[in-house]
């Protein structure tokens, strides 16, 4: 009888932090350790946006990132002044240490100085994009 109480409330922890884990990723969000943090064209490997620039991190085997290029590229075509750039998480370590990048995909919304405004870790809804890119511009 205590095995199945210890695997009911083991299973009922695992479902809770499951919905919590699925309901955070994505979110794009203002992070305090991202506070006068930025990046240039050198980090970039090209040119900042004249508005905004959303940075990309990717990894070759990651679904949700084919997905988020898509979304991200979408938004780069509909907001003029806008630049989609995506980098290679494995290819770009330091940085990807330097930014405290945990998962990929991670989208940063940068401001026209290339200053980080806005972040997301996981796979973000497009209106969510443009509404972040609000703060950017």
């Amino acid at each position: 009888m205590t095995g199945l109480v210890v695997c009911v409330a083991v299973l009922a922890l695992a479902s809770a932090y499951g919905v919590l884990h699925r309901r955070r990723s994505g979110r794009i969000r203002v992070r305090g350790r991202d506070d006068g943090k930025r990046l240039g064209a050198a980090e970039l490997g090209g040119r900042l946006g004249e508005r905004a620039t959303l940075v990309q991190f990717s990894s070759a085997f990651c679904a949700p990132c084919r997905a988020t290029r898509r979304i991200l590229g979408e938004v780069a075509d509909l907001v003029p002044g806008v630049v989609h750039v995506e980098l290679d998480a494995e290819d770009n370590l330091d940085l990807v240490r330097a930014l405290d990048i945990l998962k990929t995909p991670t989208v940063l919304v940068l401001d026209v100085d290339g200053r980080i405004v806005r972040r997301a870790a996981g796979q973000p809804r497009k209106a969510d994009v443009i509404a972040a890119l609000g703060e950017a511009v």
